[in-house]
């Protein structure tokens, strides 16, 4: 028995892993998904990179034992900035960033192409599209439009400041796995690809950015072989 915590990507919540969380719970893991300070339907409440680091280091030390630690997208940055707590045994990103010091999400993004599902406003939030075509073709394409769309309606402004904070990236302490998204349309794989270079153990699956929808059976089994 693992006992995992996931933290999930912007614009989304805990609910976000509610398939492979019921998958890893059947298999008999503990899981704990908490959501994010950064992302959420009031502007003016939204946190940045270092309150998505604080509650998720709260939710670690609350665990009792030692966890594994993942994280997709935006979620690899709070990831990196627990590189050294004490109590994660294990590392996993899931087609998700990876800074070095000094570096913000919006450093490695722009490296990327753009995202033009996901628009700068005035309250200091980034927020996607309304056209959930956009949204299905760029996050999760290949997931049927019947059953993403009413995920894809759950998106929630994401905090400007969360993407702009500098990471830490202290010294990590623990193995990590990367596990790269070989069909994303959001996150180029050979992007994801540079990342994996510095990983341990490096995994792929042939799913669009939400391989929690396309293919939760395989994500599951993948991290509960993780230790």
């Amino acid at each position: 028995m693992t006992t995992f915590v996931l933290v999930h990507g912007a614009f989304v919540g805990g609910w976000y892993w509610d398939e492979v969380r019921a998958r890893l719970e059947k298999a008999g893991h503990v899981v704990d998904a908490p959501q994010l300070l950064s992302s959420g339907p009031d502007p003016t409440a939204l946190g940045d990179l270092a309150a998505d680091t604080d509650l998720v280091r709260g939710h670690i030390e609350s665990a009792g034992e030692p966890v594994v630690l993942v994280g997709h997208s935006y979620g690899g940055m709070v990831v990196t900035e627990l590189a050294d707590h004490p109590d994660v045994v294990h590392g996993v990103y899931v087609a998700a960033l990876w800074p070095a010091a000094g570096t913000s999400a919006n450093d490695l993004m722009a490296t990327l192409p753009p995202l033009p599902w996901a628009v700068p406003q005035e309250d200091g939030t980034l927020r996607a599209v309304d056209d959930v075509g956009v949204l299905h073709r760029a996050i999760c394409a290949d997931v049927p439009r019947e059953r993403a769309e009413p995920l894809l309606r759950r998106m929630r402004p994401q905090s400007l400041a969360s993407l702009g904070s500098p990471s830490s990236a202290p010294e990590r302490m623990h193995p990590v796995t990367y596990v790269i998204c070989a069909n994303d349309a959001s996150f180029p794989p050979e992007a994801q690809e540079r990342m994996a270079a510095a990983a341990d153990h490096v995994e792929r699956l042939p799913s669009s950015h939400a391989p929690m929808f396309s293919l939760p059976d395989e994500l599951a089994e993948l991290l509960g072989r993780i230790r």
